[in-house]
């Protein structure tokens, strides 16, 4: 006889990824080349928010430079925050679910470039976000009673062995003769 058995746990109930790309910009006086740049102290955090999901998050952008018809060179630092509006399927299906937000790719410049007295600098990041909420599962429950194996004790295995040993074993296996 089948019956039905639930079980309350926790599960994904979405998941999903997203590249973001940015482009912004720095004045600085009179570059002449971008001698690099890297993006680093990246944190956020996801909150959703009605329908959607929001992330709130900020990294610093460090370009080093020269000027001055590549004589002298420079950096320059700014703190960048973002505020990204992600929306999810499933996201009203349950309460007092739980976002997970992680950087699947840290975020990049991807293009760096100058343009008067400006660098002009192109990011890039992708987040995976999941939502973690309770579940019901519904599973087939069989009611039926398991066979039992026999356990047969140590002492009893130990005679058989012998039994077996005792059986097998060939004395007269070396020949005197081939010695």
């Amino acid at each position: 006889m089948s019956n039905y058995k639930e079980i309350v746990t926790k599960a994904i109930i979405s998941k999903g990824k997203k590249l973001f790309t940015t482009t912004d910009s720095v004045a600085v006086s009179n570059p002449s080349t971008v001698l690099g740049c890297w993006v680093i102290n990246h944190n956020f955090n996801g909150v959703k928010e009605n329908n959607s999901i929001i992330i709130d998050g900020s990294y610093d952008v460090n370009i080093w430079y020269s000027y001055d018809n590549d004589t002298k060179t420079d950096v320059v630092k700014e703190t960048k925050n973002y505020h990204e509006v992600v929306h999810m399927r499933n996201v009203n299906e349950t309460d007092g679910e739980e976002i997970i937000v992680r950087s699947l790719k840290q975020p990049n410049p991807v293009k760096v470039e100058i343009d008067n007295n400006k660098i002009i600098y192109t990011i890039e990041k992708e987040l995976g976000i999941e939502l973690v909420g309770d579940v019901k599962v519904k599973i087939e429950a069989n009611e039926e009673e398991d066979n039992w194996d026999e356990i047969v004790e140590e002492k009893e295995n130990i005679e058989s062995l012998e039994e077996t040993i005792d059986n097998e074993v060939k004395e007269d296996y070396i020949d005197e003769k081939t010695i």
